[in-house]
């Protein structure tokens, strides 16, 4: 995945509404003082109280959208995904999808916002995370969620001919291709471009793993 730039109220393949727009930016708000305070003290160091207070929301608005504090940096996790989806569906139909996945996922994971913050967030949580089983799962569930929501732009690209069987693995490998990139990304200290960035590993791992997937030829001359 993924991934990415904090989630962003306008993407997505409708517009939304006042209220969603106002919930979502009030969880990003929360994510982000969540992962200041992960960072600072650690998870174990950190409290829902904290965050609610960090965010300047309630308790209780903490805990109208999040279950515990882990899950409050869903959003930001889940922001890379949201950004390639969206970079991926504005392809069309026909276009030789290695080509397609490729320059999403370029184009995602070397913008301005990635670069700038989104990376620099993913990098810190995915350290946090590994003395941390409760965040381990929620960027688990993100990149399954993130999968998942990935089959129907790629089975659009495809066509109605495309077996559905190779739609989903090629969904899974992309979204693994971008998550293990960020997870051995953050083990090191390479910056957010360059040798050894995110979209550099990216691209070797979505390679490796598409290589010869029939669906890929979808489009070519």
């Amino acid at each position: 995945m993924k991934s990415p730039r904090p989630y962003s109220p306008q993407n997505g393949p409708r517009a939304q509404s006042l209220t969603e727009r106002r919930k979502a930016a009030t969880q990003l708000d929360i994510a982000r003082a969540a992962c200041e305070l992960f960072a600072e003290h650690g998870p174990d160091g950190t409290t829902a109280e904290d965050i609610a207070h960090r965010a300047g929301v309630a308790l209780r608005t903490f805990y109208r959208y999040f279950r515990n504090k882990q899950e409050a940096v869903a959003p930001l996790l889940a922001g890379g995904g949201d950004e390639w989806r969206d970079l991926l569906a504005e392809e069309e139909p026909g276009t030789p999808l290695a080509e397609a996945l490729e320059r999403a996922v370029t184009r995602s994971l070397t913008g301005p916002v990635a670069v700038s913050e989104g990376l620099n967030w993913t990098r810190g949580l995915l350290r946090a995370s590994e003395a941390d089983p409760a965040l381990r799962a929620v960027w688990y569930r993100v990149n399954q969620d993130s999968e998942e929501r990935l089959v129907p732009v790629i089975a659009r690209l495809t066509g109605p001919e495309a077996d559905p069987l190779a739609v989903r693995l090629l969904a899974a490998a992309a979204t693994d291709a971008i998550r293990v990139s960020l997870e051995v990304w953050s083990t090191t200290e390479a910056p957010p471009q360059g040798p050894g960035s995110p979209s550099e590993l990216a691209l070797r791992a979505l390679r490796e793993l598409t290589r010869g997937m029939a669906v890929l030829g979808t489009g070519d001359a």
